[in-house]
């Protein structure tokens, strides 16, 4: 006899949530990514910071050096022509924005400012249009470019560039006054007393140090010009440092894991399945639970518990970066992770309690050498792999495609203990909460549909698409691989929770050299 009986009612209603549940993480994903369309990226960013280092470090003369050894040694730290090749770099960024101007102009609209909500204002906050903040950028990169065609003797060039600015009625007040200063001093043009703060005020580094130097000149101040150069030079031995340090230390890696990537596939082609490569630690992996709890743990376990969720309650109760401290903001960064971290693996333990015990092998966290070394040969061996990917993605992307927001946080930040916080979040909660549930939890899972390799791809591309920016998918996938390759070869967590910390560590201190 044919049992009718009805499936109980709890399991529609679950599944039902669920449906709606991935209906709306969906919806919130979708937003997200698309919103980061046409946001900048920080990577464009990093490279002016870099090329600024690569400007100051250019200006020491290797004092306390062989006189015969520093041009050999300065060729090799910043290049034959360090100021011509910024002045590429600058170009490069300032054809971005031209293009990204042409992008997001709205000849509709007239309004260079938009209203932007902010948690805890009872008013939105006024914030310059996409397309006024591309009109200031290339104002600003104007000013910069001409202070390097003047300092290779382009001086015609260099007072066109500024001119444009002066001239531009969209220009701030600030950008026009310091364009006008520029112009009169290489021209040489009376001086105002107001000039020096002018220069003080909106030019940095390199370029602020060449337009007083020129300032210094035009109005016959010799010893307040030896001091500038002097104090340029203490700081110029600082920065070269700082730019070996940021490029210097990562290259030096990437080698390293270029050689190790080679003599792995050596090993493989010679060795076979006896090799590192080839041997795996999942053989004895015996997935109990189905495809509707891997489903559950993911879409409410991480996606609507930090995506949903949280940011609810966080409204609800008044929560919200609006007025609070650097300081604040960075407890309330770590403090959300933690909270989703707990929701998310409180979800996870909830789904496959009825599996318990669970197979041996699963969630294997133990120190060992083997880990670490898995972990730290990991890390090498994808320095080269993302700096290729990184390659790519530029030219896909030129510059939009948004970023983590963190990271620009970081590159801005000054405070130490806010920075301290910012850090543990990334190096430390971020990879214990992360590989848990993309590599402990979902590779495994997937290994039950499909081969390891197809598990590791697929769980690659989830935990890119979980960062919600669209310029990340590429290099957080493969970045999402390596960590998948080294726990499936390695059969414990440290290793990827290790691989993810170095890298997260690494892109952090580059962030505060850079920032500092």
């Amino acid at each position: 006899m044919t049992d009718l009986t009805p499936p109980p009612s709890g399991l529609s209603a679950k599944r039902l949530f669920l449906v709606i549940a991935t209906v709306l993480v969906g919806l919130v994903l979708m937003q997200s990514l698309l919103n980061s369309w046409h946001e900048p990226q920080v990577a464009s960013q990093l490279e002016l910071y870099q090329t600024d280092l690569l400007l100051q470090g250019s200006a020491w003369k290797g004092e306390g050096l062989p006189e015969d050894q520093w041009p050999m040694i300065r060729a090799g730290l910043l290049g034959k022509e360090p100021v011509a090749t910024a002045q590429k770099q600058y170009e490069e960024v300032r054809q971005r924005a031209v293009d990204n101007l042409a992008k997001f102009a709205d000849t509709s609209v007239s309004d260079p400012w938009v209203d932007e909500a902010e948690e805890g204002r009872p008013l939105p906050r006024r914030r310059p249009s996409a397309t006024a903040q591309q009109r200031v950028l290339i104002d600003q990169l104007d000013l910069r470019l001409g202070l390097m065609e003047a300092y290779q003797g382009q001086v015609d060039a260099a007072i066109s560039r500024w001119g444009q600015v002066r001239n531009s009625e969209q220009a701030p007040a600030a950008l026009v006054r310091t364009a006008d200063t520029l112009m009169r001093l290489w021209q040489g043009q009376p001086t105002t007393p107001e000039d020096e703060a002018w220069l003080r005020q909106n030019l940095q580094g390199w370029f602020e140090y060449r337009a007083l130097d020129q300032l210094l000149a035009v109005q016959g101040r010799p010893g307040d010009r030896q001091q500038l150069q002097a104090q340029e030079q203490r700081i110029a031995q600082r920065k070269l440092l700082k730019l070996v340090l940021v490029s210097g230390l990562p290259t030096l890696g990437a080698l390293v894991g270029v050689g190790l990537m080679i003599g792995l596939l050596l090993q493989r082609l010679l060795q076979g399945e006896k090799s590192l490569l080839g041997q795996t630690a999942i053989a004895g992996w015996a997935i109990p639970w189905d495809a509707e709890t891997i489903w559950q743990v993911l879409i409410l376990g991480f996606f609507f518990v930090g995506q949903i969720l949280l940011p609810l309650v966080l409204a609800g109760l008044g929560l919200g970066a609006a007025g609070l401290s650097n300081r604040g903001r960075a407890f309330l960064s770590l403090g959300y992770y933690l909270l989703m971290a707990a929701g998310g693996l409180g979800v996870l333990w909830w789904s496959i309690r009825p599996y318990r015990p669970l197979p041996a092998g699963l969630f294997r966290l133990k120190p060992s050498l083997r880990g670490v070394l898995w972990g730290v040969g990991g890390y090498l061996v994808a320095l080269p792999l993302m700096f290729g990917v990184a390659l790519l993605n530029e030219r896909i992307w030129q510059g939009q495609g948004g970023s983590n927001p963190l990271l620009q946080t970081v590159l801005e930040e000054r405070d130490p203990v806010a920075l301290g916080v910012f850090f543990i979040t990334a190096a430390l909660a971020a990879p214990v909460f992360e590989e848990t549930l993309f590599r402990g939890f979902l590779l495994p899972s997937l290994t039950k549909y499909m081969a390891v390799g197809w598990a590791i791809a697929l769980s690659g591309l989830i935990f890119a698409a979980a960062h919600l920016s669209l310029s990340e998918v590429l290099p957080l996938t493969l970045l999402g691989c390596m960590l998948g390759l080294v726990y499936t070869r390695s059969g414990n967590l440290l290793s990827p929770m290790l691989l993810h910390s170095l890298w997260n560590s690494a892109t952090m201190l580059g962030l505060l050299i850079l920032g500092s």
